[in-house]
């Protein structure tokens, strides 16, 4: 199975494989999202070690089981090769109704069908007041074209 783009990367197809991340992300469909990766993907979430589609899978439905109204933004930091680093916010509530922002770094490396077979990530949780929220479009879904990436001031 091949997924394009592939790499080597330019800066316009790590960008791109960034948003179709962003939007598989924001459908918060555990096996869509669990298909861009090889069948022995290894996984640093945080920090939790796993290896595999069904275990992305199990920590996927586990995640938006717990956090919910989740809306994500990925927007490419660098690449390299068949290597993409990105940063990311999410804005996701509780099961009290208290809303956070997740900020947080992935570094990806893919295969030559273009999966990815490894993904690294660091994220931390800010609570935030229901007002502050900055996510606002219809969820489940991608983010809409009109609705702007991070930018330079992503705080």
């Amino acid at each position: 199975m091949s997924r394009p783009p592939l790499p080597p990367f330019t800066r316009e197809t790590a960008a791109q494989k960034a948003r179709m991340a962003e939007d598989a992300w924001n459908s918060r469909d555990p096996v869509r999202v669990s298909l861009a990766y090889t069948e022995d993907s290894r996984w640093r979430n945080r920090s939790e070690v796993f290896q595999g589609r069904e275990a992305i899978v199990a920590f996927l439905t586990r995640k938006w089981e717990k956090e919910h109204d989740y809306r994500l933004i990925k927007d490419l930091w660098a690449f390299d090769g068949n290597r993409i680093a990105v940063r990311f916010q999410y804005e996701w509530h509780d099961a009290s109704g208290q809303w956070y922002r997740s900020y947080g770094n992935e570094q990806w490396e893919f295969d030559e069908h273009g999966l990815m077979k490894r993904r690294e990530a660091s994220i931390n949780d800010i609570m935030i007041a229901e007002k502050d929220r900055r996510f606002h479009w219809p969820a489940p879904g991608p983010r809409p074209a009109d609705v702007a990436g991070l930018g330079t001031d992503p705080f």
